[in-house]
């Protein structure tokens, strides 16, 4: 249920006409995230290489011009490498123009699991409480159940700021298709 909520959240976010779906994964497979933006057009994602700092940044630039992006981070750990934008800018803006300016951004993070692959100590982190001391603009949300997906996501695409949240890939693999379980086994 989990997967299959996030499956049609992203289609559902898809139809807005101002959203883009950026990060690894997105335009070619490869990540745990991959599959659930199956029925996303092609036109709405834009695949980003292993630069994630410039990835939250050109987010930020496509917030300030109209866009939502859905700014997509297989893992915690590679977010750490965006955190400078994340903090400093995208939560920061709001404050130092005083308002004049409030990038709205979508990010999807997930929480890898470990276990029957241990993805090692560089892919295993849930930095959800870390970021939520670090922010002060930017809402953080834990997604566990698949009933906080589509309420959270519509809260993020509704909202005058911008929101992290946090996704979990163990529970993915509760898919009954198994393309879950596929899924987790890639990680």
């Amino acid at each position: 249920m989990y997967f299959d909520q996030l499956c049609k959240t992203m289609q559902d976010l898809s139809k807005h006409r101002d959203t883009v779906f950026v990060g690894q994964g997105v335009g070619c497979a490869g990540t745990t995230m991959t599959d659930t933006l199956a029925g996303v057009p092609p036109e709405k994602l834009l695949e980003f290489p292993v630069a994630e700092d410039f990835q939250m940044g050109h987010c930020i630039g496509l917030a300030l011009e109209g866009k939502i992006p859905i700014c997509i981070f297989p893992r915690w750990n590679f977010m750490i490498c965006a955190t400078n934008q994340i903090v400093n800018h995208l939560d920061r803006i709001p404050t130092y123009s005083k308002g004049q300016y409030t990038p709205k951004v979508i990010i999807r993070v997930a929480t890898p699991i470990t276990s029957p692959f241990y993805p090692g100590p560089q892919h295993d982190d849930d930095f959800t409480d870390a970021f939520k001391t670090m922010l002060r603009n930017v809402r953080v949300v834990t997604l566990q159940t698949p009933e906080s997906i589509d309420r959270e996501y519509r809260k993020a695409l509704e909202a005058d700021h911008s929101t992290i949240l946090v996704e979990y890939t163990a529970l993915y693999k509760a898919h009954p298709s198994g393309v879950g379980s596929k899924t987790v086994a890639r990680a």
